[in-house]
């Protein structure tokens, strides 16, 4: 391992004081699009709501969903162009829907998947029992009477968002040339309709679900708590799930709505968790995918890793900075791309860097050097030039970095707070954190000269 002494924590270098201007800056940049960008979701959305409310008018058992409002503020704090997941529930009562669950799982998602069982006497059920969302048992012996089918209510939504979309326009109750539906194919999990607002072009991808009563552990654990306003996990739970099609058969669990509100929660505390967020996914649109939306990080992955950074640094001081927060984040983030792990934040055993065909070492390098020197990546103007500065790391930080591969308790504040003072970036007086890095630091020589 490198290095034979372990400094004292850096809290901020001369240099670095005179550089955190460029982090706000760049922020100011980017907040300045903020309220462009939410009326031009706004609009887009309304398109999107009247044609919805077209499809509940023609099959009253689709649901128009107005509650859900965390989109809007999602799309502001991104600069990256994802297509937007817009659900259309279903307006079945879940109490007398059976979720039976199959060990298998969708294959680059991790989730498990499930089917969804009508239970036998339960009344008032006809309009979904009908051969067009619906599938017969043929086993008698059988809880449920048949099954709710993915692939039957997509045939279903598609063909009536066609109706809606021909109606809407005939009636004049969108605007000419507003949406386009030509990716709307047989087939897909999603249903893809692109909605132009201004000069904007926002895609949404239209998701039947079941909304349903059920337990996702990860909301109960004790160190999710460390890191969110009190109280909010308990409401979040109180949700339940969304299901969503897998498959033409099956089912899984949608955690999008779960995780956008815990995300909501973060921006209730003080500190710069969202700001240092929004820096990130406007680096990374610019700087890791080359202006590129292919086979790069995406702004859920960078969600998450701001998930696990809140929770690994819980102290309202770890945020008071804003470039130290973007560290904190950083430090999670390279972590996770030398590993080639990055735990899904509510199921960790599901790895989200898994058969996304992701040039994982090539993002590492890209990420490494901007957390190495990030100057060149904040200018925006002219007037931000100033003279390089020398790297903050050496070349044994990917060592470093890969540690929890081997062994798992390296997941912890303590080794990322050793690694943020390699950064330069440990701000943090209190003297138990201190003495755990430094015990890790102690760890890190110890295992270096076992192995040299």
């Amino acid at each position: 391992m490198p290095g034979s002494e372990m400094p004292a924590p850096c809290v901020f270098a001369p240099d670095m004081a005179d550089q955190v201007p460029l982090w706000h800056h760049y922020l100011l940049a980017i907040q300045s699009r903020e309220s462009p960008r939410v009326q031009d979701y706004q609009r887009a959305e309304n398109i999107l709501l009247t044609v919805l409310e077209r499809v509940h008018a023609l099959d009253s058992r689709f649901i128009v969903d107005y509650s859900r409002d965390l989109e809007a503020f999602q799309f502001a704090l991104r600069s990256s162009e994802d297509p937007l997941d817009v659900e259309v529930p279903l307006g079945v009562d879940s109490e007398a829907l059976l979720i039976e669950e199959s060990e298998a799982t969708e294959p680059g998602d991790g989730l498990a998947i499930c089917r969804l069982g009508v239970l036998k006497e339960s009344s008032g059920l006809e309009p979904w029992v009908t051969a067009d969302i619906f599938s017969v048992s043929s086993e008698d012996r059988d809880k449920c009477c048949g099954h709710l089918v993915p692939s039957k209510v997509l045939c279903v939504l598609k063909d009536l968002l066609v109706a809606a979309i021909v109606h809407c326009k005939h009636h004049r109750l969108i605007p000419p040339g507003s949406l386009n539906a030509a990716n709307l194919k047989e087939g897909q999990m999603r249903l893809s309709l692109l909605v132009s607002s201004g000069w904007r072009k926002i895609r949404f991808n239209v998701v039947p679900v079941v909304r349903k009563k059920h337990r996702v552990p990860a909301l109960e654990g004790a160190q999710l708590k460390l890191g969110f306003p009190e109280g909010i996990l308990r409401r979040i739970t109180s949700l339940g799930v969304d299901l969503v099609p897998a498959n033409a058969q099956h089912w899984r669990i949608s955690t999008g709505y779960l995780l956008s509100r815990l995300l909501d929660a973060l921006g209730s505390l003080p500190g710069h968790r969202l700001d240092s967020l929004s820096i990130l996914d406007r680096v990374n649109l610019e700087s890791w995918q080359g202006g590129s939306q292919n086979h790069g990080l995406t702004f859920d992955h960078l969600k998450t890793v701001l998930l696990w950074a809140s929770t690994l640094f819980p102290a309202p001081e770890d945020w008071a900075d804003l470039q130290g927060s973007v560290y904190r984040q950083l430090v999670v983030l390279l972590c996770c791309l030398a590993t080639r792990k990055l735990p899904h934040f509510l199921y960790p055993e599901h790895n989200l860097l898994q058969d996304g065909g992701l040039d994982l070492g090539a993002i590492y390098q890209r990420v490494e050097h901007f957390a190495s020197q990030p100057e060149e990546s904040l200018r925006i103007h002219v007037t931000h030039l100033g003279p390089s500065r020398p790297p903050r790391i050496d070349n044994g930080v990917k060592a470093l970095l890969q540690l929890p591969a081997s062994d798992p308790t390296y997941w912890a504040t303590a080794y990322f707070d050793f690694l943020l003072d390699k950064f330069q970036v440990f701000n943090i007086q209190d003297k138990d954190r201190i003495s755990a890095m430094q015990n890790i630091f102690q760890k890190t020589k110890t295992m270096g000269n076992e192995n040299s």
